[in-house]
């Protein structure tokens, strides 16, 4: 059994697939997967998505990148996670590669996400990218501790990421890991332990090898798994154990389900 902790199947690349996408998840052994919310705006359809399929989760939150979108308020994030269905607030963090300049409105508004994660008690999808000291500084100053959550799509060094396990976050690796040049990250995937450790695809984008620069898909987090297992020296049966193992403690699926 299967999860993918991270995925964007409710951008328009995917709407006349879904069937298609579901049925290659299954055939995959993959049993859920949790469709991360960009910006408020498409809050609507990802809740959808995750209400008319089981097998689909939901989170609410507006990502680093989208510098475009007014920042959303507390109020406006918690009452969008009331829902049972929307387990995690986010897609939020700190990027400094993609945006320049003054970053202080990246700042406000993962502040405002953690804030609110800790009012509704969900966990944080975290996102960083070249900007690791002023993410965990954040993380600590707003005690997202408290909530912990996940770094998705973990491309940073095993320093930072034991320092972010140590405020109660979980490490997700993404089809990068499968990547012939990604050998410091690899050596990350090795090190994080598997109780730990969280897999993804970040579908539509990094989809892993074989199928590297197609349209990424849920179903491809099993190579992923794979890469894993294969790095780890242990069966892909144990990756998928802990991983999935992992996926329900963070998002409190337990909870979420007795209330569906």
């Amino acid at each position: 059994m299967l999860v993918d902790s991270h995925c964007h199947i409710h951008l328009d690349e995917y709407a006349e697939r879904m069937p298609q996408l579901l049925e290659n998840m299954a055939n995959n052994g993959v049993t859920q997967a949790l469709c991360v919310c960009i910006n408020l705006a498409d809050f609507p359809h990802v809740l959808a998505l995750a209400e008319a399929h089981p097998q689909l989760l939901a989170s609410v939150g507006v990502h680093p990148d989208q510098a475009q979108d007014a920042s959303p308020t507390v109020d406006d994030l918690v009452s969008r996670a009331q829902h049972p269905k929307v387990v995690a607030i986010g897609e939020t963090g700190l990027d400094y590669f993609r945006q320049t300049g003054d970053m202080e409105w990246q700042k406000a508004r993962f502040r405002t996400h953690i804030r609110a994660a800790r009012q509704c008690g969900r966990p944080l999808i975290v996102h960083t990218r070249a900007a690791g000291e002023d993410t965990l500084r954040i993380m600590r100053e707003e005690g997202a501790s408290e909530v912990g959550g996940v770094m998705h799509c973990f491309t940073e060094t095993l320093e930072l990421a034991r320092s972010a396990m140590e405020l109660n976050f979980y490490i997700s690796f993404s089809g990068i890991v499968t990547f012939k040049n990604a050998l410091a990250l690899r050596q990350v995937a090795q090190a994080v332990p598997l109780e730990r450790l969280m897999i993804e695809t970040d579908s539509p984008y990094l989809a892993p090898v074989p199928h590297r620069g197609k349209t990424n898909e849920p179903a491809w987090v099993l190579h992923v798994a794979e890469e894993i297992a294969r790095l780890r020296g242990i069966s892909l049966e144990e990756v998928g154990e802990a991983t999935t193992r992992n996926f329900f403690h963070v998002f409190k699926l337990v909870e979420v389900n007795k209330s569906l």
